[in-house]
C-alpha cells in the first residue's frame, strides 16, 4: 500500500451506546402496582349538543337513512360511470358536484369511456349500510359501506338541510375512503 493510498482511508466513528429510548416516542415499560384510579364522574347532566349527538325520532332517522343510501348508490354508479353526474345537482353542494364530476372524468379516461354513458361494469356496486349521526336536527353525518364484488369501500358524507319554504337535505361533503 502506498502512503496516498494510507491516507485516504477513512476511519471508523467510535461506537455510540445504546439508548433505552429509540425515536421520539419514551414508554415507560415498568409495570404499574397500584390500581389505576376510579374514573371521574360528572354531576351535571350533559346537553345533546354538546356531546355531538341528537335523539332522533326513529321513523325520522329511518327515512333519513333510507334517502342517503339511495344519493350514495347514486354517488359510486356515478363514479364509475353509470349514471350521469347531473342526476345529484339538486342534492349536492358545489364543491361535492365538482368533486363528483371530476372523479367520474378521471375514471373514464382511465377506462376509455365517456362517462354516464352507462358502461358495463364487471362488477357493480352496492351499498350495504348506512349508519347516521345527528349532529343537530337539520345536520348529520352519514358512514356508508359499498361493495365492489368482494373488495369493500367506505364513505363518508355530511348532509344538511338547505332552502326556504321547499326545504331539502343537501350534501355538503363527501369522502371515498
Amino acid at each position: 500500500m502506498s502512503a496516498r493510498n494510507v491516507q485516504e482511508v477513512v476511519p471508523f466513528p467510535t461506537p455510540v451506546p445504546m439508548s433505552s429510548v429509540q425515536g421520539t416516542l419514551a414508554l415507560d415499560l415498568q409495570p404499574r402496582h397500584e390500581p389505576p384510579s376510579p374514573p371521574r364522574l360528572v354531576t351535571r347532566h350533559a346537553d345533546p349538543l354538546e356531546a355531538g349527538v341528537v335523539p332522533i325520532d326513529r321513523r325520522v332517522r329511518r327515512d333519513l337513512e333510507e334517502w342517503s343510501r339511495r344519493y350514495a348508490q347514486a354517488a359510486v354508479e356515478i363514479v364509475g360511470g353509470d349514471r350521469p353526474v347531473t342526476q345529484l345537482l339538486r342534492w349536492s353542494s358545489r364543491e361535492v358536484y365538482q368533486d363528483l364530476d371530476r372523479r367520474a372524468q378521471l375514471v373514464a379516461r382511465a377506462g376509455r369511456h365517456r362517462p354516464g354513458q352507462g358502461r358495463a361494469q364487471p362488477v357493480r356496486p352496492k351499498v350495504l349500510g348506512v349508519h347516521a349521526c345527528f349532529l343537530r336536527p337539520d345536520l348529520v353525518e352519514v358512514s356508508v359501506h359499498v361493495r365492489y364484488g368482494e373488495r369493500s369501500r367506505a364513505l363518508a358524507a355530511r348532509f344538511q338541510v338547505v332552502g326556504g319554504p321547499q326545504r331539502r337535505w343537501c350534501c355538503t361533503a363527501l369522502q371515498f375512503a
